[in-house]
């Protein structure tokens, strides 16, 4: 039971610092503060740890704790003095304590920013990176509390403790005096530290999983007396996949004389298993439970997989059992799958592990697939079963309530067994982890996703998740730019994973066509036009075509270099006595298989129509050795050739240049940008060849080439992304005087005041326009204009040619309401439009009328940023008015955006041909449009109370731009859960 904190007289006790974690082994724990209730247990926990460790944390031998000790350890304010420990079952397995103290090693209170620290871990759990979570905790207290250093006396002996310290990645010096190790530790986190953190997360989180998917042993935990019902569906399936482990039936109403269940023992609780239980599969009704949850817990049980329902599906009251699930589960170490879930799968040889209701298990392959919706689960493994195609892992979440997309995510982006990530997903617990978490496994091997209820302006019964104000297509451009394959339905995620587990990755958009159907060729042309490919004329082989005459046109287009993947057409051809047949389609498919074997590693997709046999025989593999592949190159130029390949862009591209030219686009080309250099592997820098896998002799069938070339373009787009990646782009330093940092924080500060309110605050306009100025934005200065003699006088202090504009809310940004003037270009003009003005709109009071200086001709384009409580910071371009207002065409980045994110954030909406010279027109300063997009980005970055820029309009012309207008919220800054130490997300 969690202890009852006592009032500290200085501070109160901070449950904010409690927090559950995984650790190295993939079990959890949870990190608390100390209490003075916690006497018994510090004793109990300091009798456990053995005489060398004692020895190590007080430099003589200490046999037990005086009452004075326990009092001192478990008395704390919370402030100058600060103890946490780990608990596991509820018991202590670990305690760290810091006392702050001044330069002399003296107690001391602030300023003082030193503390000294030391750690105790019980032997029993040393290793399992107790000590590295503990202090990434302490180091967030601490920092919290006014400490920026930790210093530490350690034993020369003790280098397990010393290696926690060396390893963490903060800033350190390290002498000897004494005897002993002085280690000081500067607490501002690096990239270092961050770099370790998060790596060891990985570590964790992977292992975790792990032990969800290769258990030693499995126990059912609901098996029923007769056949049928959930838990005997689950052992069958576990006996009939040939699980390698140790399989066990459970349930309390087991006759005592029961022995087996299906050949399985059978036993009224775990703890009657006389062996370890590694695994167990819950489905006994809610009620139920939390007996359960405990009888695995106190035997060792790792971890659950839930399937019961009755949790937050079903309300206010089901969700707070669900907690409570949560809670006790993680308080034995356990994690869970689940509630409401539908199984897990593993089709590891050494493991072949079926804990799910699936009644088609999937055959082994290299997708591995990850759902919160068993009826959605249910849908793909039955579409990948009729296609042949295979799985590496499956897991059927539930409501999620612990293990999640991301933990899958941490374990799939080093599993050597799958090539491929696909996920089906209604909420996103942790947006910005997942973020991070799919760029970086994107970068290795695709991850593939549909994102269920995009416009239902709710979460999904069971799920609870941060509330995100943007829109779901920014969602999508957010997930492009990390790297992820978002596609619309689960046919199209199904569609995308065959051709990416199946076939190397495409090196450009250069498509051969070729088959014996004239029309399904030119369907298919069409297609990959509207997909932004380079289709080639396709190739009509005649609906006399012979499987041989498939099998040379396929080696022909595979060795021709001007084509970087092919779309075999195919329909049943005549026969000699002129009717249509069928054809035998393992002879077409023996042809195609032989053609791409034997030619060089490009994709190859197949669009048949009613050709008995074709897919079956194509999703059959020829081979299981896998065959070498050259590295992914850039396309080289097209040229005109026989078979009719288009030539490069040209004048009339309405395609904007790739980030960093200089050379404006023309109208008419549909070709995607330069796709790069070639990738290379993250760890040895050897070129990424191809698909993350090998190509295994299955070819993709697809009964429509609109699904084919949907396909093939996902996967050009994302080896493109791919090649750009191994490349990352830079995020500037600015090493101008141009931006003043700590200025600007002493300027947020005086703004919001020392009781901010936490609705935010509006900025004036000058205030707005002095914050900008300190990171290099200028913001063209507006006078007011009460009257039309104030008009004038403004026009007087800023120089003719002017523009008088309204400010009134209602008319903001309106010209088409006639509340813009421009070209104002003496006194006459400015008091005739001022006139207008207010006769057309209303009084001056209702205006609000300004008076601005001329800008340059340019674009009018519009620049925000904004912090979303489950995105982050977003950074968003687009041009004014119409194309972003009404059309939505408005390209976004995560923040700090890096220069390369940038570049293509001006070139991603579909205007952007006005930025380059469209029509004629000479084309606008896009470097300068870059720098400010970059400016912004570090504003808020650097400044997290800044929750809000809109620049509009940004004036952009052929040398230079002017920001006419700005509008800043300043907010106390949003908590940052991606950026503290490891925890788990609590629901």
């Amino acid at each position: 039971m969690q202890p009852v904190p006592e009032q500290s007289p200085h501070h109160a006790y901070p449950d904010h610092w409690e927090a559950d974690v995984v650790l190295r082994d993939g079990g959890t724990a949870r990190i608390r503060p100390i209490t003075t209730d916690d006497a018994e247990r510090l004793v109990s926990f300091y009798e456990q740890v053995s005489d060398e460790s004692k020895y190590y944390r007080f430099f003589a031998p200490y046999p037990r704790l005086s009452d004075r000790d326990v009092h001192r350890f478990t008395h704390h304010d919370y402030v100058d003095r600060v103890g946490l420990a780990v608990t596991v079952g509820g018991e202590f397995i670990a305690t760290v304590r810091y006392d702050r103290i001044d330069e002399r090693g003296r107690p001391a209170s602030a300023p003082a920013d030193q503390a000294e620290v030391a750690f105790l871990v019980q032997d029993a759990h040393q290793g399992r990176g107790v000590a590295s979570a503990l202090l990434e905790h302490i180091a967030a207290v601490a920092r919290e509390r006014g400490i920026r250093r930790f210093a530490a006396e350690v034993l020369p002996a003790n280098n397990k403790m010393i290696k926690v310290f060396r390893d963490a990645g903060y800033t350190q010096q390290r002498s000897f005096e004494d005897g002993s190790v002085h280690l000081t530790l500067d607490l501002e986190p690096t990239a270092e530290s961050l770099a370790v953190q998060r790596g060891r997360e990985q570590r964790a989180e992977a292992r975790s999983v792990q032990r969800l998917l290769a258990p030693g042993s499995v126990a059912v935990i609901g098996v029923g007396r007769t056949p049928g019902g959930v838990g005997r569906t689950v052992l069958r399936n576990l006996l009939g996949a040939g699980f390698t482990g140790r399989t066990y039936a459970v349930n309390r109403a087991f006759a005592a004389d029961r022995v087996t269940v299906d050949g399985v023992p059978a036993h009224r609780s775990i703890g009657e298993i006389d062996e370890p239980v590694d695994l167990a599969v819950v489905a006994v009704p809610a009620d139920r439970v939390p007996e359960a949850v405990a009888d695995c817990g106190e035997h060792g049980v790792q971890g659950l997989v839930v399937l019961s329902a009755g949790y937050a599906e079903w309300g206010a009251e089901g969700r707070e059992r669900q907690r409570e699930l949560v809670r006790q589960a993680r308080s034995y170490g356990m994690r869970i799958i689940g509630p409401n879930a539908f199984g897990v799968i593993n089709n590891a040889e050494t493991v072949r592990l079926n804990a799910s209701l699936a009644p088609e298990p999937p055959a082994p392959g290299r997708i591995g697939l990850f759902t919160q919706s068993g009826a959605i689960g249910i849908a793909l493994l039955s579409g990948l079963y009729r296609r042949g195609a295979g799985l590496s892992t499956f897991i059927s979440a539930g409501n999620r309530a612990d293990i999640s997309g991301n933990d899958f995510l941490q374990y799939w982006y080093e599993d050597p067994d799958t090539d491929v990530a696909l996920l089906y997903l209604e909420s996103l617990g942790n947006p910005r982890k997942f973020t991070r978490l799919a760029r970086r496994t994107a970068a290795v091997k695709p991850v593939v996703v549909v994102k269920g209820a995009r416009h239902s302006g709710s979460t999904p019964p069971g799920h609870a998740v941060p509330v995100s104000r943007i829109p779901d297509a920014t969602v999508s451009a957010l997930m492009r730019q990390a790297g992820v394959i978002r596609v619309d339905t689960v046919t199209e995620m199904v569609d995308a994973g065959l051709l990416l587990a199946d076939q190397p990755l495409p090196a450009g958009p250069r498509v051969a066509i070729l088959g014996n159907s004239e029309s399904l060729g030119l369907l298919t042309y069409d297609a990959c036009l509207a997909e932004g490919l380079r289709p080639r004329p396709p190739l009509d082989l005649t609906t006399a075509a012979t499987p041989q005459d498939f099998r040379n046109a396929l080696a022909e287009a595979l060795a021709d270099d001007g084509c970087d993947s092919v779309v075999v057409t195919a329909i049943p051809w005549v026969g000699e006595d002129g009717e249509a047949e069928s054809g035998d389609g393992e002879v077409l498919a023996a042809a195609l298989h032989t053609a791409a074997a034997a030619g060089p590693a490009k994709p190859v997709a197949v669009v048949h129509v009613e050709i008995g046999g074709l897919a079956e025989a194509l999703a059959a593999a020829t081979s299981t050795v896998a065959l070498p592949r050259p590295p992914a190159q850039p396309a080289p130029a097209a040229s005109p050739t026989r078979t009719g390949a288009t030539t490069p862009p040209g004048p009339g591209s309405t395609t904007p240049p790739g980030p960093g030219s200089t050379t404006p686009p023309g109208p008419g080309s549909t070709t995607p940008p330069d796709p790069g250099p070639a990738p290379t592997t993250p760890v040895t820098g050897a070129p990424v060849t191809g698909a993350p896998g090998t190509r295994n002799g299955r070819i993709p069938a697809y009964p429509a080439a609109e699904r084919a070339v949907r396909a093939l373009a996902e996967a050009v787009r994302y080896a493109q992304w791919r090649r750009q990646a191994a490349v990352p782009g830079k995020v500037p330093e600015f090493l101008d005087d141009t931006i003043d940092e700590p200025g600007t924080a002493g300027l947020i500060d005086t703004l919001l005041g020392p009781d901010p309110d936490p609705r935010g605050l509006q900025l004036a306009p000058d205030q707005a326009r002095e914050l900008l100025g300190r990171y290099g934005i200028t913001v063209r200065p507006t006078l007011p204009a009460p009257d039309p003699d104030a008009a004038v006088a403004a026009a007087a202090r800023l120089g003719y040619p002017v523009a008088l504009k309204t400010t009134a809310p209602h008319l903001r940004h309106r010209a088409d309401l006639g509340g813009v003037r421009l070209d104002l270009a003496n006194e006459t003009a400015l008091r005739r439009a001022y006139g207008e003005l207010t006769e057309l709109l209303g009084k001056p009071a209702e205006l609000q009328p300004v008076v601005q200086a001329m800008a340059p001709r340019g674009v009018d384009t519009v620049v925000r940023a904004t912090i979303d409580p489950a995105a982050g910071a977003v950074l968003s371009f687009g041009l004014a008015g119409a194309p972003s207002e009404l059309l939505g065409d408005t390209a976004h980045r995560l923040v700090p955006a890096t220069d390369r994110d940038a570049a293509e954030l001006i070139r991603s909406i579909r205007a952007a041909p006005v930025l380059f010279g469209w029509r004629g027109a000479a084309p606008v300063d896009t470097a300068s449009l870059e720098e400010l997009l970059l400016r912004v980005s570090r504003l808020v970055d650097d400044h997290p109370e800044v929750v809000s820029i809109a620049l509009e309009p940004v004036v952009v012309a052929t040398q230079g731009l002017t920001v006419l207008g700005a509008a800043v919220r300043l907010s106390p800054p949003p908590a940052r859960t991606d950026l503290g130490p490891r925890r788990l997300p609590n629901y």
